[in-house]
C-alpha cells in the first residue's frame, strides 16, 4: 500500500485562500444564505426575541465562515445549520440567563420601567386596611366562630388543641370554620 496516498488529505479539507475550504466545494455562499429566513425564523420561535436571533444566525454564518463549523457532507446542508443553530442558541440562552431584555421592560414610551420588589407605600395602606376591615368583620361573628377563627387561624394553633379548649369534635371545628369564612365572604 502506497503511504503517500493513505496520508493525503482529501481537497475538501486541504487549507485554501477561500473562506468556504472547510466546506464542500458545490457549497457556496448563495447556498447559506438561502436558508437564512428560515434559521431566522427558527431562532425566533425558540428564543421569542428577534434581535438575538438575527444575532444568533449572524453567529452561525459567522462560525461556518472561519471554518469553526465544518460542513462534511454527511447531511443535508438545512439539516446541519439547524444543527449548528441549536447549539448557538443554547450558548445564546446560557449567556443571557437571569436577564430581562430592554424590551420587556420598556413601557410605551421606550423607558425602562423598573419595579421594586418591596410593596409601594398606598399597597401597605391598603393591605393594612383590609386587614382592619378583616379583623372587625372577625370579631363581629357569634362567639362560637369567632373563637374558632382566633384560635385556628389568627393564633395559628393546632387543630387538636383548638377542639380540646372549646370542647368539641374535629368535625366540628372544620364545620365552624367553614361557616365563618362564608359569613366573611359575604
Amino acid at each position: 500500500m502506497n503511504t503517500a496516498a493513505a496520508l493525503a488529505v482529501p481537497a475538501r479539507h486541504q487549507a485554501a485562500s477561500s473562506p468556504f475550504a472547510a466546506m464542500p466545494s458545490e457549497v457556496g455562499w448563495a447556498d447559506l444564505v438561502s436558508h437564512r429566513s428560515y434559521l431566522v425564523r427558527f431562532a425566533q420561535r425558540r428564543l421569542r426575541d428577534p434581535l438575538l436571533a438575527e444575532d444568533v444566525v449572524h453567529d452561525v454564518f459567522e462560525a461556518v465562515l472561519s471554518g469553526r463549523a465544518v460542513f462534511a457532507g454527511r447531511a443535508a446542508l438545512r439539516s446541519w445549520l439547524t444543527a449548528v443553530l441549536k447549539h448557538k442558541i443554547v450558548d445564546a440562552v446560557r449567556r443571557n440567563t437571569g436577564f430581562e431584555s430592554a424590551q420587556d421592560v420598556a413601557d410605551d414610551d421606550g423607558a425602562l420601567a423598573i419595579e421594586c420588589p418591596q410593596p409601594r407605600p398606598d399597597e401597605i395602606a391598603e393591605q393594612q386596611q383590609l386587614l382592619a376591615r378583616t379583623l372587625e368583620r372577625i370579631e363581629a361573628l357569634p362567639s362560637g366562630l369567632r373563637d374558632v377563627m382566633r384560635l385556628r387561624v389568627l393564633d395559628d394553633q393546632p387543630t387538636e388543641a383548638v377542639c380540646r379548649q372549646l370542647g368539641i369534635s374535629e368535625d366540628n371545628l372544620f364545620v365552624r370554620l367553614h361557616r365563618a369564612r362564608k359569613q366573611l365572604l359575604s
